[in-house]
C-alpha cells in the first residue's frame, strides 16, 4: 500500500471509531469515552448539580444494581443540605465511594480542566519513567532537557514521599498522578539515593516528546510508543515502520505506556492482524459490541516481541492483548496493570464533570482482563542493581526472544 493510500486507511479507521459521536481515550490507567462537547457551561444551585450527578449515576452505570444498595437514600440523604459546590463535591465524593469503584470520580472546575488538558494530549509532568521495583517506586529513566533532569534526579532514585504523602503502598498510577499537575506548579519530591535521603522541588513542565521513536539494531527493528493519546501517533508508527522496513524482525516497547486513543491502538493491531475481532466493548446489562479488523492490503508479517511492565494499561493491554491472543508476537517483561473498565467523561453543569464506569472490555478471546492483567510468556524483573548499572534486562532478554524466533523461521523456510 502506497503511503497516500496508508494516510486514507488511517482516516477511514479513525472514522469508524468515533462511534455515536464519541471517542474513545485511556489516559492514566482509565479507558475513557469522551463526548464531543466538553465543557458545561449551564449554571445551577448547589442542590441542582447534585441531583443531576445523582441521576447520571443511576441511569448510566456499568452495575445497575450500583453495587446492590437503594441509590434514593443518597438523593433523600442529601436533599435540602447541599448549599454549595464544595458541599456538592463532599456528597458526591461519599456517595460514589459507596460503589467501591476507584476509577469513578467527580471533578470540581478546577480538576475537570485539568482533565481535559490531559485529553488534549498535553502532558504536563517532571519528566521522569518509574516502575515498581519490590515494592518500591523507582526512576527508571529522566528523559533529557525536562526538569527532572535541571534538578539532577537520576535513574535508580526511590521515590519516598512527594509533597508530603508516603509513597509507601501506592501503585505507579498513584505516585504518577501525584507527580503530574498544572504548569508551572512545584512538586516536592523525597528521594533515597544509595543511604541519603534528598529533597527535590521540581517545577511541572509540559513535557514535549514524540509518542513513538525507533532505532535499527542489525537486523531487528525497536519501536518505543510511549503513548497513545496523540493525534499523530498512527502518522509517527507509519514513520517508524518505514526506518525499520528492511529488518527481519521488530521489537515494539509498550512499557510505562499508560494509554491513550483507542483509535491509535485499534489502528495499530489492524497492521498486524487483518481479520477478526481486535476487541470487545461490554456495556451496561450485558450489551456487547465487537471492534473488528479493517480489510486492508497494508500488513506486517515478520516476527514481533512486546515489551511489557506494570505501567502498561489500557489502550496498551489491547493492544498487547491482540497481539497474544492471535499469536502475532511474543510478550517480554512483567504482568500489565490490569485496567479493563471504561469510563464516560461526561460533562455536568458549573463547569465540572463526572468519569463513570459505564463498561468493560474484552480481548479478542474474550479474556477479562481487569485486575488481573496480561501475563509475559517470558517474564524478567529489574533488580535494583540493573537500574543502577543501567542495563535493560528486559530489552536484552526480548532480542535473545526475537534471535531465537527468526532462527525458527529460518529453518522452518527451509523446509
Amino acid at each position: 500500500m502506497k503511503r497516500k493510500e496508508l494516510y486514507i486507511f488511517i482516516a477511514v479507521v479513525l472514522a469508524l471509531f468515533a462511534i455515536n459521536k464519541f471517542v474513545m481515550v485511556a489516559n492514566d490507567n482509565s479507558l475513557y469515552t469522551v463526548d464531543e462537547e466538553l465543557l458545561n457551561k449551564n449554571y445551577v444551585s448547589s442542590q441542582k448539580l447534585f441531583d443531576n450527578v445523582w441521576t447520571e449515576i443511576r441511569d448510566n452505570y456499568y452495575d445497575p444494581t450500583l453495587n446492590h444498595q437503594q441509590w434514593r437514600y443518597w438523593k433523600e440523604h442529601y436533599h435540602g443540605k447541599i448549599k454549595t459546590d464544595e458541599d456538592a463535591k463532599v456528597a458526591v465524593d461519599t456517595m460514589l465511594a459507596s460503589l467501591d469503584d476507584p476509577y469513578s470520580r467527580y471533578m470540581s472546575k478546577s480538576e475537570y480542566a485539568d482533565q481535559n488538558t490531559s485529553i488534549n494530549a498535553k502532558i504536563t509532568g517532571i519528566g521522569v519513567n518509574i516502575a515498581d521495583i519490590s515494592g518500591k517506586i523507582q526512576i527508571i529513566n529522566v528523559i533529557d532537557g525536562t526538569p527532572a533532569q535541571s534538578v539532577n534526579l537520576q535513574n535508580g532514585d526511590i521515590i519516598l514521599n512527594i509533597d508530603g504523602k508516603d509513597a509507601k503502598g501506592l501503585s505507579i498510577a498513584e505516585v504518577a498522578n501525584l507527580v503530574r499537575g498544572p504548569e508551572n506548579t512545584f512538586v516536592k519530591l523525597t528521594v533515597l539515593r544509595d543511604k541519603d535521603k534528598l529533597v527535590k522541588n521540581v517545577m511541572r513542565k509540559e513535557i514535549k516528546i514524540k509518542s513513538v521513536k525507533s532505532v535499527v539494531d542489525k537486523n531487528i527493528g525497536y519501536i518505543q510508543i510511549s503513548s497513545f493519546i496523540g493525534s499523530t501517533t498512527p502518522n509517527e508508527f507509519l514513520e517508524a515502520l518505514e526506518k525499520t522496513k528492511d529488518t527481519a524482525g521488530l521489537i515494539i516497547d509498550l512499557r510505562g505506556n499508560t494509554g491513550g486513543l483507542l483509535p491509535n491502538a485499534i489502528f495499530i493491531a489492524n497492521l498486524f492482524i487483518p481479520d477478526g475481532k481486535l476487541v470487545s466493548i461490554v456495556g451496561r446489562n450485558g450489551y456487547r459490541y465487537d471492534i473488528q479488523a479493517q480489510n486492508t492490503d497494508f500488513g506486517i508479517d515478520k516476527p514481533v516481541v512486546v515489551l511489557i511492565d506494570g505501567a502498561s494499561a489500557s489502550a496498551s493491554e489491547i493492544l498487547s492483548g491482540a497481539l497474544k491472543d492471535y499469536h502475532k508476537a511474543k510478550l517480554v517483561g512483567t504482568r500489565t496493570y490490569g485496567k479493563g473498565m471504561v469510563q464516560k467523561i461526561i460533562p455536568m453543569p458549573n463547569e465540572t464533570g463526572l468519569n463513570l464506569t459505564v463498561a468493560k472490555y474484552l480481548t479478542p478471546s474474550g479474556v477479562d482482563i481487569n485486575k488481573k492483567g496480561i501475563n509475559p510468556d517470558v517474564e524478567v524483573q529489574f533488580t535494583a542493581q540493573d537500574i543502577r548499572d543501567r542495563h535493560d534486562v528486559q530489552l536484552s532478554e526480548a532480542k535473545k526472544v526475537m534471535s531465537a524466533m527468526l532462527t525458527e523461521r529460518k529453518c522452518c523456510s527451509r523446509e
